[in-house]
C-alpha cells in the first residue's frame, strides 16, 4: 500500500469539493445557453473530437488502473488515476469551449437550422431514441460523479484506503459510463454538426 499523500481534513475536503462541483455544474448550466458567435479561424468542431478522444482515453485508463490496483501495482495505479482526473480536467475545458462557440446540435437535423422536421425525425429513426437515452443517462450522470471521483480521490491521497475501496466499487462505473457513453454520443450526434 502507498502512504497517504495529504494531511486529512474532512471538512475543508468536503467544502472544496462541493465548492468545486457546483460551480462546475453551475458554469456547464450556464454556458449551455449561451453562444459566442466568432471566428475563431478552425472548426469549433475541434474541441467536440478532442472530447471524445479524451474520453476514450480515460475510459481505456480507467481499465487501466483497476488492472493495476487488482495487481497491487498501487504507485502506478495512483499515477494512472491522477492522469485521469487531469484529463477529465482537460476535458471539462473542451467541453465548455465547443458549447459556447458551436452552440448545440440536434440529433438528425441534417439541414443544420436548429429544428427538427417531422422528416428528419424519421430519417433518424430509433436511433434518435437511442441516442437521446444514452444521452439522458451521460449528463446526469457525469454531474453526479465529479464530486464522487473528488471524494474517493481524496480518501486515497489521505490514505484511507478501506474507505477508498468502498467508494470505488460504486465510483469506478459510473465514471466508466460517462466517459465510454461521452464517446457514443459523439460518434451519434457528429454527422449532425
Amino acid at each position: 500500500m502507498l502512504l497517504a499523500t495529504w494531511k486529512k481534513n474532512d471538512r475543508k475536503a468536503a467544502i472544496l469539493i462541493i465548492i468545486f462541483s457546483v460551480i462546475v455544474f453551475a458554469l456547464v448550466s450556464a454556458l449551455g445557453r449561451v453562444t459566442i458567435n466568432v471566428n475563431l479561424g478552425f472548426d469549433v468542431h475541434i474541441f467536440a473530437k478532442a472530447n471524445a478522444i479524451i474520453n476514450s482515453i480515460v475510459a481505456v485508463l480507467l481499465l487501466c488502473g483497476l488492472i493495476a490496483v487488482k495487481t497491487k501495482r498501487y504507485f502506478l495505479h495512483k499515477r494512472i488515476m491522477l492522469t485521469s482526473m487531469f484529463l477529465s480536467i482537460l476535458f471539462l475545458i473542451s467541453y465548455i469551449c465547443h458549447h459556447l462557440f458551436a452552440g448545440e446540435a440536434r440529433f438528425g437535423d441534417i439541414n443544420h437550422d436548429g429544428i427538427l422536421s417531422d422528416q428528419e425525425k424519421v430519417n433518424a429513426g430509433s436511433a434518435r431514441f437511442i441516442y437521446y437515452f444514452i444521452l439522458g443517462t451521460h449528463i446526469p450522470l457525469a454531474g453526479l460523479v465529479l464530486p464522487l471521483i473528488l471524494f474517493t480521490a481524496y480518501r486515497a491521497l489521505i490514505g484511507e484506503f478501506d474507505k477508498h475501496k468502498k467508494l470505488v466499487r460504486f465510483v469506478w462505473p459510473i465514471w466508466f459510463y460517462v466517459a465510454v457513453a461521452g464517446v457514443i454520443v459523439y460518434v451519434m450526434i457528429s454527422p449532425y454538426y
